[in-house]
């Protein structure tokens, strides 16, 4: 397939790529490319693309594509919170929009990166599966939802749409992120000595690597179109069900001399829930998740280290809040997040 990829500079959008490429895919880049730079080590060349905000694609952009994977996004809750209006402008409407001239461009399938993030404070012990209650607490997880609910509306015989929740993401990525749980803890254990937890320790999370979420994507494209029609799953594996506490000794063990230390400064934290991941596995059984969180842990271990990882580098070039307001501040992007002309 023609396959648009949005974030394709992105932490997932640089990993997912060169699968696809080599899964036979032609890969055709969309991204703003905000983050184009945040690299750690060596980075792949990208596929032709657009330069372009997802705010202001057109039919052009969409012209003689088989089928979408929508990654780009302001992409976690902080972001979200600093300035929720913008979330809602970039992560929903532009999001719709994008799904309008696709359908009435021909594309046939559209898979979309939604979250598990949308079952909020699930509670209790029972794993969450798609037909869950919806509870987002956050503007990010809020603007999944309405998206879904959309595309819902716009599937039809002839697109589409499929959205993929993914678990929260890990691993190593040239286009490094180290503002998500796993990424966070093993940067500060090697710069530190020492892993920190500001909540409880008592959430439950579900992971998965960026690979796996590669693969997932990956796989859901050439899915039978029976499978996956209009149908969310959940992207992880049960095995990565873990709660805050559980990571950080994960962490300590794959970084030698680490100490794990629970302050509970920021309380319980609302976002809490396990996860079922069966039904994607009954949709395409040849698919299943290969990374867990103990190896994830050594690997980005490992990367930090060849690659020299700073603390300078790891607080301010790998946190997307803090990249966002340093070109705020420097004058490179408006308040509505567009480079400046």
């Amino acid at each position: 397939m023609r396959v648009l990829l949005t974030g394709h500079q992105g932490y997932l959008g640089t990993v997912m790529a060169p699968v696809l490429a080599a899964a036979g895919h032609e890969v055709v880049g969309l991204d703003a490319g905000l983050f184009a730079d945040c690299v750690l080590g060596p980075t792949p060349a990208d596929p032709p693309g657009h330069r372009v905000d997802l705010r202001d694609v057109t039919a052009e952009h969409v012209a003689g594509v088989d089928a979408v994977i929508h990654l780009a996004a302001l992409s976690n809750d902080p972001l979200g919170s600093l300035a929720p209006e913008l979330t809602y402008d970039i992560n929903h409407h532009a999001s719709v929009r994008l799904a309008q001239l696709a359908r009435d461009a021909g594309v046939q399938r559209f898979l979309y990166a939604s979250t598990c993030s949308v079952y909020g404070a699930a509670g209790g012990d029972d794993l969450v599966a798609e037909d869950a209650p919806l509870r987002p607490v956050t503007p990010y997880a809020e603007s999944k939802v309405r998206v879904e609910d959309d595309l819902h509306e716009l599937a039809d015989g002839d697109f589409t749409p499929v959205f993929m929740r993914n678990a929260t993401a890990f691993g190593y990525s040239p286009r490094l992120r180290a503002d998500i749980v796993l990424n966070n803890l093993v940067g500060h254990a090697l710069l530190s000595g020492e892993v920190l937890v500001l909540s409880d320790g008592t959430p439950w999370r579900p992971l998965v690597h960026a690979v796996d979420i590669a693969r997932a994507f990956t796989a859901a494209l050439s899915a039978p179109r029976e499978a996956v029609h209009d149908q969310a799953f959940n992207i992880g594996s049960e095995i990565n069900n873990v709660t805050v506490a559980e990571i950080a000794e994960q962490v300590a063990e794959a970084v030698s001399g680490a100490k794990v230390r629970i302050t509970g400064e920021n309380g319980a934290d609302p976002r809490s829930y396990r996860v079922d991941f069966s039904r994607l596995r009954a949709a395409i059984p040849d698919f299943d998740c290969e990374w867990t969180v103990k190896q994830g842990a050594l690997e980005l271990a490992d990367a930090y280290r060849k690659f020299d990882l700073t603390r300078e580098d790891f607080d301010r070039r790998f946190t997307r809040l803090a990249v966002l307001r340093a070109a705020s501040e420097a004058g490179t992007v408006d308040d509505t997040l567009r480079w400046r002309r």
